[in-house]
C-alpha cells in the first residue's frame, strides 16, 4: 500500500484588488489545515487579470498577508523547487498543456462570443448569474473532424467538450460530497482565450498539479469550477488534489464579499487600527 504524498496547500490571491476579509479567512484556514497535517503551505500569485493586475496590489496582497500573520516556505518573494511561482511568468506550461489537450481531442477551437452564448436559447447560466452560461450543444463542432494546430486557429477560444450526462462526483472536505451532471450542470467550457491566454480553469488544474498541491482550500462559490478542473485533471493524466470550500464572508446585508468593498480591505482595517486577532475573532466558527 502506497504512503500518501505529504500534504502540500497553498495560497492563491490575485493581485486585482486589496484583499478584503473573505480573502483573509479562506487564507487563515488553509494556513491552519497545512499547520495541522505538518504540511507545506505555498503563495502562488494568479496575475493573469492583466486588465486589472496592478504592481501596486502584489506588493501589497503579501503586506497584508504577512501583516495578518500568515507565513509560507515557498513564493514569488521567496522562490522554491516549483518556481516561479507568478503565473503570468508560466504560461510554457499552459500552452503545452492546451497542446497536450489537442493532441488528444478534448478540445476544439470557438469562435462563438460570450454573448452568443448568453442569448442562444436554452442557454442558461449554470450556476446564477455570475457563471458561466451553459454551452448550446448546437453550437459543437463534429467531433470528427481535424483539429486545426493551435496556431492555425487565432482568435477564437478553445473550449472543453464535456462527456454530455456523466454524473462527476468528489469528496469536499468539509461539505460532504458534492456531484453534477456534465452537460446539464455545467457545459463545455474556455481552457484558452482568443486573446493568446490561458482560462482560469486551466492554469489553476496545471499549476496544482504541477506544484504538487494535495489539498486546494477555497470559497464555496468554486464548488462548480471543481468539477471543470476534475475533467482537465483527468484529460491531462494526472491526479487531483483533495478539495475543502469554505463559507464565504458576507457584508451587513448578505451580500458576498468582493474587492470593491474597500472599507473591509485587510488595508483599510488596519489603517484603522483594527488588530488580525479582532478581524478573527469576529468571524462566524467554520461549519457545513
Amino acid at each position: 500500500m502506497s504512503t500518501p504524498p505529504a500534504y502540500r496547500g497553498r495560497l492563491a490571491p490575485s493581485p486585482t484588488g486589496y484583499l478584503h476579509t473573505g480573502h483573509a479567512r479562506t487564507f487563515w484556514i488553509a494556513s491552519e489545515r497545512a499547520r495541522r497535517a505538518g504540511g507545506t503551505l505555498l503563495l502562488r500569485s494568479d496575475d493573469l487579470d492583466s486588465t486589472r493586475f496592478r504592481m501596486d496590489f502584489a506588493q501589497a496582497l503579501l503586506e497584508d498577508l504577512r501583516w495578518f500573520g500568515l507565513a509560507w516556505s515557498e513564493g514569488p518573494d521567496i522562490g522554491g523547487p516549483h518556481a516561479p511561482y507568478s503565473q503570468s511568468e508560466r504560461r510554457g506550461l499552459y500552452r503545452a498543456a492546451l497542446e497536450r489537450l489537442r493532441d488528444l481531442r478534448w478540445v476544439y477551437p470557438c469562435a462563438r462570443t460570450r454573448r452568443d452564448v448568453v442569448e442562444a436559447a436554452g442557454a442558461p447560466h449554470e450556476g446564477g448569474a455570475d457563471d458561466e452560461p451553459l454551452y448550446p450543444a448546437a453550437f459543437r463542432p463534429d467531433p470528427s473532424l481535424d483539429l486545426p494546430d493551435i496556431d492555425g486557429a487565432p482568435g477564437v477560444n478553445w473550449r472543453l467538450r464535456v462527456p454530455d450526462g456523466e454524473e462527476l462526483v468528489f469528496e469536499d472536505a468539509r461539505l460532504g460530497t458534492q456531484r453534477a451532471v456534465a452537460g446539464r450542470d455545467f457545459g463545455d467550457f474556455p481552457v484558452w482565450r482568443k486573446d493568446g491566454g490561458p482560462s482560469y480553469q486551466l492554469a489553476c488544474a496545471v499549476d496544482d498539479a504541477e506544484m504538487g498541491i494535495t489539498e486546494v482550500v477555497r470559497g464555496e462559490d468554486l464548488v462548480r469550477s471543481t468539477f471543470r478542473q476534475l475533467l482537465l485533471y483527468r484529460a491531462l493524466g494526472v491526479r487531483p488534489p483533495g478539495f475543502y470550500h469554505c463559507a464565504l464572508v458576507t457584508d451587513e446585508g448578505g451580500v458576498r464579499l468582493a474587492k470593491r468593498h474597500d472599507a473591509l480591505s485587510l488595508r483599510a482595517l488596519r489603517e484603522r487600527g483594527v488588530s488580525p486577532q479582532e478581524i478573527r475573532a469576529a468571524w462566524p466558527p467554520e461549519g457545513p
